[in-house]
């Protein structure tokens, strides 16, 4: 990365932050014969799916109704939001739109004592 061709800190500071400045698609009230290769087929239509991934409930392996996509630039991303948001797919009125940042430590169990 110094390597690179920035010039000033500020430039330097601002190429660490772009993987912080992209968008991720949260698709919701998917059908469960939902598959990551027609989440892909959908979503290619508006760009170049970087990541498609389709969560699993971890005791019993069955999908969870809902996915994430990553696109190739925000202005896919945004348009895709904008056609699909309450369209229906695969038998049922899907909701899309930006996936909101977790908050809090992830994978953290909680139990009647955390506060």
């Amino acid at each position: 990365m110094i390597g690179d061709n920035f010039t000033s800190p500020k430039q330097l500071f601002l190429h660490s932050l772009k993987d912080f400045t992209e968008m991720t698609i949260f698709i919701g009230n998917l059908s469960w014969e939902t598959e990551v290769q027609d989440l892909e087929q959908l979503f290619s239509n508006y760009g170049v799916v970087k990541k498609c991934y389709l969560p699993l409930d971890r005791e019993t392996g069955r999908k969870r109704g809902f996915a994430f996509v990553d696109l190739n630039d925000q202005n896919s991303e945004k348009k895709a939001i904008d056609d699909l948001q309450d369209v229906e797919w695969m038998g049922r009125e899907i909701r899309v739109n930006e996936a909101e940042q977790r908050k809090g430590p992830i994978n953290k169990k909680r139990n009647k004592f955390d506060k």
